[in-house]
């Protein structure tokens, strides 16, 4: 919570994450949305080109590792890794080199956790000045979606984080196995829409401006951003009993309010306190803080124990003042938030000793 700067600048770029487990349909996805006219002020960073098999009737030109279709869309492969690229990218886009596209997908292995790669979004000073995290797509298989997240505790993570949710293959699952996984997916993620995708077809709209800032606006929408509506008397275990073979048991989601304005101090301090005792297992962090001796609210947005730079608003939003954190952790309780966030916000603030 330390360093609270006022608001990114708007020209920053969004950047989208697409990640999903292997088989889930990610690159089918991905050929779809390449296809689409509203993907001509893209630039997508794919592992390969070979893996997308792009087809050389969309392909206008290339050079290097960088090709360019003929929607105005640019591909090109991450070049070490994921700083140097969007670097490299933004250089190129200020030369004039490329068409100037407007926004960024990324996409990951199948494998990949994606957790680090958020870090690198949120965390990374040159990364933050040029770009800013919109939000995260990530595809699940319909079919075979529930035994990959028996199975794979990245799947879990994968869906947990995520702000856009794609139900691959829905067509190919029956109706009770594709109830059973939405029933799952909102277990993990209340809040994320899920949207059924055949044959990868999804539009492009349904996927993008999922981040704090209202695109038309270019005004923070902290209630769009935060669907805290989605938590309110959200448990998890109201749906199904422990099963040592599923890896989101232990997966809470939830937001946490606080009603009076909190000190700066109590509020770092409380944080410091979590990431050290909790940092690996908050998956997700979103909020927005009424701090005492600001005018306007701080916005936070974190992935484990790496947080972007908290945002100062120049004005509340609304007219709910209340500071509202969400939360998607793995095996934190939410009490344990609640009573340690009002032990520090009700503790005096030390006083510096005499002389010093």
């Amino acid at each position: 919570m330390a360093n609270s700067e006022q608001n990114p600048p708007v020209e920053a770029l969004p950047v989208s994450l697409l990640t999903g487990f292997l088989g889930s349909g990610k690159t089918t996805v991905l050929n779809h949305l390449l296809q689409q006219p509203g993907m001509g002020n893209t630039a997508v960073i794919v592992n390969e080109f070979g893996e997308i098999g792009l087809d050389h009737e969309l392909v206008v030109g290339g050079k290097e590792d960088m090709v360019l279709l003929n929607n105005g869309c640019l591909c090109c492969t991450v070049r070490g890794d994921l700083v140097n690229t969007l670097r490299d990218l933004m250089m190129v886009r200020m030369r004039g080199d490329v068409p100037p596209f407007e926004r960024v997908l990324v996409e990951t292995t199948g494998l990949a956790d994606p957790a680090p790669i958020l870090h690198t979004l949120m965390g990374d000073e040159l990364t933050t000045r040029y770009y800013r995290l919109d939000g995260v797509i990530t595809t699940v298989d319909g079919v075979n979606g529930e035994a990959t997240l028996d199975g794979q505790f990245e799947s879990v993570k994968q869906a947990a984080v995520a702000d856009r949710l794609l139900i691959t293959k829905s067509d190919l699952a029956d109706a009770d196995t594709l109830a059973a996984l939405e029933a799952r997916l909102a277990d993990i993620n209340p809040a994320a829409p899920r949207l059924r995708v055949i044959n990868g077809a999804v539009d492009p709209d349904g996927l993008f401006n999922a981040g704090l800032y209202d695109p038309a606006a270019k005004i923070p929408d902290v209630d769009r951003w935060l669907k805290e509506e989605a938590y309110a008397g959200h448990d998890a275990h109201d749906h199904h009993q422990h099963d040592v073979n599923r890896h989101d048991d232990d997966i809470r989601a939830f937001c946490v309010t606080y009603d009076e304005p909190v000190r700066l101090d109590a509020v770092e301090q409380w944080f410091d306190l979590i990431m050290l005792l909790k940092g690996p297992d908050l998956l997700r962090v979103k909020g927005i803080v009424n701090v005492a001796e600001l005018d306007g609210p701080v916005v936070i947005h974190g992935v484990q124990h790496v947080f972007h730079p908290p945002a100062m608003l120049e004005a509340w939003p609304s007219d709910d003042r209340r500071t509202r954190i969400v939360f998607i952790t793995r095996d934190v309780d939410q009490q344990m938030l609640e009573d340690t966030l009002k032990s520090f916000t009700e503790r005096k603030p030390s006083l510096a000793p005499a002389g010093g």
